[in-house]
């Protein structure tokens, strides 16, 4: 209650009750006009409801036979793309297959070669020794001695297995062979060589015998057939002595006097002079 409600003159008139009435009537009427017509409303709401469409587009067999299609082309695509995968796989796995097995077909092949050239080797040796050992005995059944003169000069030279040489002095075309083959010794042996810093065995003898213009065949089975053969017990100078039979020979080299041949021998001797009991030959030749 405000400070000034006991005084009479400051009261606030009281409202009768058929004013109070009156106004709670009117209310009344407002919200029952109110609420028939929020009925109503929603009646109608209820009645007639909003609606709204949407238009969706229609799949027309043309479109269908398209997506199908773009389908099958995305399958075979990813079918083709796993085709390659599997081929670039395959490739990739039968290549290094096949470096593989050629890596052990040349190894193979190496230790092939390498036996084969040791029992060639061993052959060619058995064949030498065989043929020395065949020839050893012809050699120490022919004896011979020699021619002395009225002036006591030997003609004719001993070697150590009892073989006669004959002459031992080389004279004009032989003593230019002799010289020549003699000034080769200390050099290197190489199959197939001729000189001038290397030689194999016929490479020797045909080069010296072109110092005097003598063509000889490149061989020497074929240098063993040159000229005419001579006896082990009446060699000259200048003879070609050979190793294995005639015709078949082996080995060949140049008798130089005194019981004495220079030849190539091998790769482990090169050219060098040794005396005929070193390597007693089979054969010789003359060609001069």
């Amino acid at each position: 209650m405000s400070h000034t409600a006991h005084i009479r003159s400051h009261r606030k008139p009281r409202r009768s009750a058929s004013t109070i009435a009156m106004r709670a009537g009117v209310a009344g009427g407002v919200l029952g006009t109110l609420a028939v017509a929020g009925a109503s409303a929603s009646t109608a709401s209820a009645a007639e409801p909003v609606t709204q469409t949407l238009e969706l587009p229609t799949l027309t067999a043309d479109l269908a036979s398209q997506v199908a299609q773009s389908a099958d082309a995305t399958q075979q695509a990813a079918a083709h793309y796993q085709l390659l995968a599997e081929r670039d796989s395959a490739a990739a796995n039968a290549a290094k297959q096949a470096k593989s097995d050629l890596a052990q077909a040349k190894k193979k092949a190496e230790a092939a070669k390498k036996k084969a050239a040791e029992e060639a080797a061993a052959r060619k040796e058995a064949a030498e020794r065989a043929a020395r050992d065949s020839a050893r005995p012809t050699l120490t059944t022919q004896s011979g001695t020699g021619t002395s003169t009225g002036s006591g000069s030997s003609t004719g030279a001993t070697t150590g297995t009892g073989t006669s040489t004959g002459s031992s002095t080389a004279t004009g075309s032989a003593a230019s062979i002799v010289s020549f083959v003699k000034s080769q010794v200390g050099k290197a042996y190489v199959p197939g060589a001729t000189g001038p810093s290397a030689y194999d065995c016929s490479g020797l003898v045909q080069t010296a015998f072109k110092q005097v213009n003598i063509s000889l065949p490149r061989v020497s089975q074929d240098q063993s057939m040159a000229g005419t053969q001579v006896s082990l017990s009446n060699l000259q100078p200048g003879d070609i002595l050979y190793w294995g039979g005639r015709g078949s020979a082996y080995h060949v080299a140049v008798y130089v006097g005194g019981g004495m041949f220079v030849g190539a021998q091998n790769s482990s001797t090169g050219v060098v002079e040794r005396p005929l009991s070193y390597d007693p030959p089979t054969g010789a030749v003359r060609v001069l």
